[in-house]
């Protein structure tokens, strides 16, 4: 019979990355061996033994969707029967699908994991490229990341206003006038007329006449 790693860590099968991450700092502390002697802790050796490969199998997306699978099939060796492309969607989708409920719950440390993961997954992807840009955006230390992300899926889908409206807020805030004026021009080219990117686009070139003014044209 195949082992059950959910069980091993009492979650349930619907857990979450960071949910399967919280049970099983809560249990490595109740249960490390050092807090045991004799019999015992020979015991804890080999039941954290147990949870730590529960635990590396759980937040490792391929081997966790093979033991969905071995456990769906009820023990039999899982081999996967769908193509290697199929294979790398579902775990796009499921990455994804976790890194959204990461950010709705506020963990954008946990939502960055599951987007940088997507992209890695699969590089062609312009969700994963825009999720991750928008995570990293909310914390100022990781806008650059953010940039390069949100670059990037413009370049996947050049005519996604959503996608182009980031990057100018984004390349704005990194101080990159210019590259943030060509975002939102062509948001509007895209999209039509939006007051917030018109506003924005105000803004970005009253900004640029008043330093013009102060210093004197450049070159």
């Amino acid at each position: 019979m195949a082992k059950n790693y959910y069980g091993a860590l009492g979650v349930p099968q619907t857990a979450t990355e960071e949910e399967i991450r919280r049970r099983f700092r809560r249990l490595a502390v109740e249960k490390h061996p050092d807090r045991f002697r004799g019999e015992e802790k020979r015991r804890a050796e080999h039941e954290f033994q147990g949870l730590t490969e529960a635990f590396n199998a759980l937040t490792d997306p391929e081997r966790r969707r093979v033991h969905d699978l071995e456990l769906r099939q009820g023990g039999r060796s899982a081999r996967p029967t769908s193509a290697p492309g199929e294979d790398r969607k579902e775990t796009v989708k499921a990455l994804l699908a976790r890194g959204v409920q990461a950010y709705k719950e506020g963990n954008l440390m946990a939502a960055a994991e599951s987007f940088d993961r997507a992209t890695r997954e699969d590089p062609s992807n312009p969700q994963a490229w825009y999720n991750l840009a928008l995570t990293c955006s909310r914390q100022e230390r990781f806008l650059n990341r953010a940039a390069t992300a949100v670059e990037r899926a413009c370049e996947l889908e050049p005519m996604k206003p959503s996608y182009l409206k980031l990057a100018g807020r984004i390349f704005a805030r990194t101080g990159k006038p210019a590259r943030a004026e060509r975002y939102y021009e062509e948001a509007l080219t895209w999209g039509g007329e939006d007051a917030e990117v018109a506003d924005a686009l105000r803004e970005l070139k009253a900004g640029q006449k008043g330093r013009r003014g102060f210093f004197g044209k450049v070159g």
